[in-house]
């Protein structure tokens, strides 16, 4: 069943727009004349593109503002401000055929993301207008992005070149994710988890560099609501059904001195889903807690990220949020295929971040991991007797978590037959019963939970373009991103659960194999491992390194560590002029000149 009105969602209300500003020469008595039609043109065709390629994360069209009247001088820069104000424009793309007066027609709002595409053509100097304009941008402060056909094109052509099309929604994707989480919250369910750095949740990050707040509830709501039946009892009772259905049990691998009652790990399932519940009420809403006479948790917090943080003061005396974690981080739960939530295990914000920027590029679910060990080939032929080849031959990462990442992750859907992750309109429901056949529910390792819960058990398929990411923070540098984009890899049978095995085996696992170059970080895959900043990391589907890299200049946050060919680096040009020979040098000094986007607090 697809996603319907009746689901709850982290997308109900206003969606901001992109604004298409047609900018022209402001002079009457035949120039400004012979140009309109061809300008107006030009900025319907701007939008056309990205409403037909781009969706919201709630799968409708990316919507369009373009005015109907052209922008020759401030007084009409002045109208389409307020027009786009109203409208609930979020980015800010200026297209041209000719010459305009550059800082007359620029697009002033410091905190939107803005680019301009100067049509490369012979017969009106449009690229002579993107150079002054971007050089105007550069010397204010206001840094926007420049789109420049490779190829000159006849006068009224009305075809937008390939390369300019990939600009435009590289542009589009990366500025709708900066204008999709402004305003929103960080939704911090507990404190800091077992000393884990990045679940000590940094509001000053959240409010000065995304645009967002974060709201910190104690976990002891959790048991307020379940005690006190603050959720809805019907949906409870159906998802609880669902689950007995859906969610195969596996192997319980504790010994049998620690095993818990059947009639135990029963109240452990019915509470696991009262969790997801309340999980999700407390990020959006849920209208029905109202008619219960719950006013204030109907409204929710707004929340598009969360974390929750368990371990341990939670896990030792209650079930584990890996259940919860998982399903609301997957693209399909009892009321059928719907838009995955993001929720950060062990309430690292950070990862949750991450996540967060990984979902607005690509709508798809996002992959919640340690960056546990690094096998290499001798030491996997030490152990199993297998030799490495084709894409594991330099060896592999293991990602591996408690139990709480996405059932998307198995790979088990697929376009054009391979595996892959997708946007939820795009998942069949038989993906989705693949997803949960794929998935076993392990009883969580007493050892460590002590409280129970349950755990995913899967293997990711192998042959998946995926993008591995982590965002850090650095003492005297402020948000720092690290990117590896690479594969899945699948291994012999034996092979996998020899290693598997050798640490929880109850627990979600896929092999990870980034891309090398044969140089700096990425000279290969032990670098790799060495030169990760931290213990998670999120993965998307595709290679989106690039995209990363554009969302993360709009940020103003510069990435330290990447394997993203140069040629696809596409940056605000203002970063330019501060080295065009060290482009991560030059970012670094690019985010610390401008400081944060939302203002430097003392």
């Amino acid at each position: 069943m697809k996603n319907t009105s009746t689901q709850l969602s982290c997308w109900n209300g206003k969606l901001p727009k992109i604004g298409i500003r047609p900018v022209i020469d402001g002079r009457r008595r035949g120039v400004r004349e012979s140009l309109e039609e061809t300008t107006l043109s030009l900025a319907k065709r701007a939008a056309e593109l990205i409403s037909s390629n781009l969706k919201y994360p709630n799968g409708e069209p990316v919507g369009c503002v373009v005015p109907d009247f052209c922008i020759g001088g401030f007084a009409e820069t002045s109208k389409v401000a307020e027009l786009f104000h109203a409208e609930n424009v979020g980015v800010s793309l200026t297209v041209t055929p000719c010459w305009c007066y550059g800082s007359e027609t620029m697009d002033e709002d410091p905190l939107m993301p803005k680019a301009i595409w100067g049509f490369n053509g012979t017969e009106r100097p449009g690229a002579v207008y993107l150079a002054a304009a971007l050089a105007g941008h550069t010397q204010k402060g206001w840094p926007a992005f420049g789109i420049y056909g490779r190829d000159v094109q006849d006068a009224g052509d009305k075809n937008i070149p390939a390369d300019v099309q990939e600009k435009i929604l590289q542009f589009a994707r990366a500025g709708l994710a900066v204008a999709l989480m402004k305003g929103r919250a960080y939704l911090s369910m507990g404190g800091t988890s077992m000393g884990i750095a990045g679940s000590i949740v940094d509001h000053g990050l959240f409010e000065r560099y995304l645009g967002m707040r974060v709201e910190s509830k104690d976990m002891t709501e959790f048991l307020r609501r379940m005690d006190e039946g603050i959720y809805d009892k019907e949906e409870y009772e159906r998802a609880l059904a669902w689950v007995k259905k859906n969610c195969r049990e596996g192997k319980d691998k504790n010994p049998p001195k620690t095993r818990r009652t059947r009639e135990h790990l029963d109240l452990e399932w019915e509470k696991s889903v009262k969790m997801a519940l309340i999980m999700r009420d407390m990020m959006t809403g849920n209208p029905k807690l109202a008619a219960q006479g719950f006013g204030e948790e109907a409204a929710g917090n707004n929340a598009i990220v969360s974390g929750f943080q368990g371990q341990r003061q939670w896990t030792d005396y209650q079930p584990n949020g890996d259940f919860m974690e998982a399903i609301l981080n997957s693209s399909f739960d009892w009321d059928g295929i719907r838009e995955p939530y993001m929720v950060a295990t062990e309430n690292d914000a950070l990862n949750g971040i991450t996540m967060l920027l990984g979902y607005l590029l690509t709508n798809t679910a996002q992959v919640f991991a340690d960056v546990r060990t690094y096998w290499s080939p001798a030491a996997v032929k030490r152990v199993t007797g297998h030799t490495l080849t084709g894409t594991a031959k330099g060896g592999f990462l293991h990602l591996i978590n408690s139990g709480a990442a996405t059932l998307d992750g198995t790979g088990q859907q697929s376009i054009k037959g391979k595996p892959a992750m997708k946007p939820f309109w795009e998942i069949s429901d038989a993906e989705a019963k693949k997803c949960l056949d794929a998935t076993k529910w392990c009883p969580s390792v007493s050892e460590y939970f002590r409280g129970g819960g349950w755990s995913s058990c899967f293997a990711t398929k192998g042959d998946m373009p995926v993008t591995a990411a982590r965002l850090n923070m650095v003492y005297g540098q402020g948000p720092v991103l690290q990117i590896a984009e690479g594969w899945t890899v699948e291994l012999p049978k034996k092979v996998h659960d020899t290693l598997d095995q050798r640490t929880d085996s109850s627990w979600p696992t896929t092999w990870f194999v980034p891309r090398t170059t044969g140089k700096g970080v990425f000279r290969d895959v032990y670098s790799v491992m060495n030169a990760w900043g931290a213990n998670h990391c999120a993965f998307s589907y595709g290679h989106i390194g690039s995209e990363l890299i554009t969302l993360a200049s709009m940020l103003r946050i510069p990435v330290y560590m990447h394997n993203v060919d140069e040629e696809k680096i596409f940056r605000p040009s203002y970063w330019n002029s501060f080295g065009t020979a060290d482009l991560e040098g030059a970012d670094f000094r690019a985010c610390q000149t401008l400081g944060p986007v939302y203002g430097a607090r003392k």
